[in-house]
Formats: C-alpha cells, sequence, structure tokens
C-alpha cells in the first residue's frame, strides 16, 4: 500500500487515462484563435478527475497532458513553455481542493491556468500587442477569450458528468 505522499496504481492508472482524455479532447476545437489558445474540452476530464481521485492525481495528469501537448506546440523560451504547457494544465488539478464547492474549485482552477497564460503573454508575446494597447491588458484580453467560455462550459459539465457517473456507480453497487 501507497504512503500517504505516494500516488496508488489506480490514481497513476486514471491520471494516465485523463492526460490521455484531455490530449484527444484538445484536438477537438470548438474554436481556435490565430496566435494560439482554443476552446476545448481538454479540461474537463482534469477536473473531473481533481473531484474523483484527488488533486495530485489530477495535478500529474495536466501535467501530462501539458507536456503531451508540446508535440507540435510552439515553444520560444524554456519559461514560456513551462509557463503555456504543464503549468496551467497541472494546476486544473487545484479544483479537486474544493469537493464541497466543486463549481468555485473549477473557477480557481481555470483562474490559476488563465494567469499562467497571461504571465506568459506578458513576457513573451508582447510584441503582439496593437499599438497604444497595455500589453497586460491585451495578454489578459486575450487569454480570457478562450479560457472564460471553457470555464463556463466545465462549470457546467463537470457537475453533470460527476452525477452521472455517480449514479452509474450507485446502480453497479445495486446489482
Amino acid at each position: 500500500m501507497p504512503s500517504r505522499s505516494q500516488l496508488s496504481i489506480r490514481d497513476l492508472t486514471a491520471s494516465g487515462v485523463a492526460a490521455a482524455l484531455a490530449l484527444v479532447l484538445s484536438y477537438l476545437k470548438l474554436y481556435q484563435l490565430p496566435q494560439g489558445g482554443s476552446i476545448t474540452l481538454a479540461a474537463v476530464p482534469i477536473l473531473y478527475l481533481s473531484f474523483w481521485r484527488g488533486p495530485r492525481a489530477a495535478m500529474l495528469a495536466g501535467l501530462l497532458c501539458g507536456m503531451l501537448s508540446l508535440i507540435g506546440g510552439y515553444i520560444i523560451h524554456p519559461v514560456q513553455l513551462l509557463l503555456d504547457y504543464p503549468l496551467p494544465f497541472a494546476l486544473l488539478g487545484a479544483a479537486g481542493a474544493f469537493t464541497r464547492t466543486p463549481r468555485l474549485g473549477i473557477l480557481v482552477a481555470q483562474a490559476l491556468r488563465c494567469s499562467c497564460h497571461i504571465a506568459s503573454g506578458i513576457t513573451f508575446f508582447a510584441s503582439y500587442a496593437p499599438e497604444g494597447v497595455a500589453v497586460w491588458h491585451y495578454a489578459a484580453l486575450y487569454n480570457l477569450s478562450f479560457i472564460l467560455p471553457e470555464t463556463l462550459i466545465c462549470v457546467i459539465a463537470v457537475p453533470l458528468l460527476r452525477a452521472r457517473l455517480a449514479h452509474v456507480h450507485e446502480e453497479r453497487l445495486r446489482q
């Protein structure tokens, strides 16, 4: 049996499956922005995992998904790589710290994710800001333009998914 500081085999397996599912869902884009960023369902499996198996398992899944997303990613600096890929998706696992208020957890986790993307935008993509527009303002608006709709989707989808899967689990226990 793993110690409290280790993830169980079930946690590791669930993390791997969630990361793979998140990666597949990241290719199904509802909307794609011109300089990167898109509205997808990729956060749903990671957020679901954060409530099911806990923040640590979900952070691992997010980290794996972010690392796998580097395939075909746009990298200009090692810090930008961290701020745009593994770190923001790993931070989605923070939602699991809010088991009593999952919607708040989703909002907090997505805000943490967004802060990474905004920091990257301010630091590495300032040249894209239109003349006369503050870089931080441009980076915030650009990143919020895809993270807000995705957050709305997650705030609706993850609790519904949790309720449905809890119902399926209860049915199995009755049989």
